[in-house]
């Protein structure tokens, strides 16, 4: 009998629930050692579900949910519309580019938990905006869908709603 993990590889999913393990640990800076010791395995089987080699078993994964604080649901989250993504641009073969393919998703990443975490450590409200607006102006300040997002669509819990754009090009929908 063939083993399908040599031939393709990880599941998806199990790449997709470990992406979600190791994005909520990082976001907590729980080392591999620690959540290992709290669930009874060893830190390189904490690294082997994170990258998907190793399947999470059902015990397991509800102890992870509870060392992490989180429902197991929590790790299955967003997995379908990924999938969907995945599977109806390949059947439909109508990008003009080729797929990237994501080896965890980019929220989970440490950086990214590093960025909200630091981010919402800024004191100053008018100095949390100003950094928004600067990111915003680096990616070129539209959203997903093509449609620029507009003030009252992100809360950026700052009291003074009268401060202006500092990185304006002075299009009415940068103010």
């Amino acid at each position: 009998m063939r083993n399908p993990l040599k031939d393709e590889g990880p599941d998806p999913i199990d790449k997709y629930v470990g992406s979600r393990i190791k994005g909520k640990r990082t976001g907590l800076r729980i080392s591999q050692g620690n959540l290992g010791s709290a669930i009874g395995v060893t830190f390189q089987q904490i690294q082997k579900y994170e990258s998907g080699a190793n399947r999470v078993g059902s015990s397991n994964l509800y102890k992870i949910s509870k060392a992490l604080g989180v429902d197991v649901s929590f790790f299955f989250e967003g997995v379908e519309a990924q999938l969907e993504m995945a599977e109806s641009a390949a059947a439909m073969g109508m990008s003009d580019q080729p797929m990237v393919k994501l080896e965890m998703e980019p929220m989970n990443s440490r950086h990214a938990s590093e960025l909200a975490h630091n981010y919402f450590r800024i004191a100053d409200p008018q100095v949390r905006k100003r950094l928004f607006y600067l990111v915003r102006a680096l990616v070129g300040d539209e959203s997903p869908d093509g449609d620029a997002d507009t003030d009252e669509d992100i809360n950026l819990e700052d009291d003074d709603t009268s401060m202006k754009n500092p990185y304006s090009t002075g299009n009415s929908e940068d103010e």
